[in-house]
């Protein structure tokens, strides 16, 4: 139980940060910014098609990055790479491939996604 406790602890602390909340809004920006309003899930972007990209991927793609080679399911390697704390990086995952819209389509994806990022930076809770 304390180790859920504690990460739980680590997900608020990451989310409510100085970083954590630029992350946010910067993701949030680039998400606005697809041409698509679409998140895959399981990957940062579709080998096969190249405006589509999950919460993350967006932020990737706004920066002009290649994630080709980055395994999505390596939190540590992805934490590292858009450089915020693990479990922001694992949160938004997370929420973007189960969480909450496990299964739903990419258009409700994409706005649930945001309407849950939107919550996060106006101080709502994880």
């Amino acid at each position: 139980q304390w180790d859920f406790i504690r990460w739980r602890g680590a997900v608020v602390s990451a989310i409510r940060g100085k970083r954590g909340q630029a992350f946010l809004k910067e993701m949030l920006a680039a998400m606005d910014a697809l041409p698509e309003k679409k998140l895959i899930k399981e990957e940062l972007q579709d080998p096969y098609d190249d405006g589509a990209v999950c919460a993350l991927g967006a932020v990737g793609k706004a920066r002009g990055l290649d994630m080709s080679k980055l395994d999505p399911e390596d939190i540590e390697s992805v934490a590292a790479f858009f450089e915020i704390p693990r479990a922001l990086a694992a949160e938004v995952v997370y929420m973007n491939d189960e969480g909450l819209f496990f299964r739903m389509d990419a258009d409700l994806r994409y706005r649930k996604m945001r309407e849950w990022i939107e919550k996060l930076i106006s101080g709502g809770k994880p």
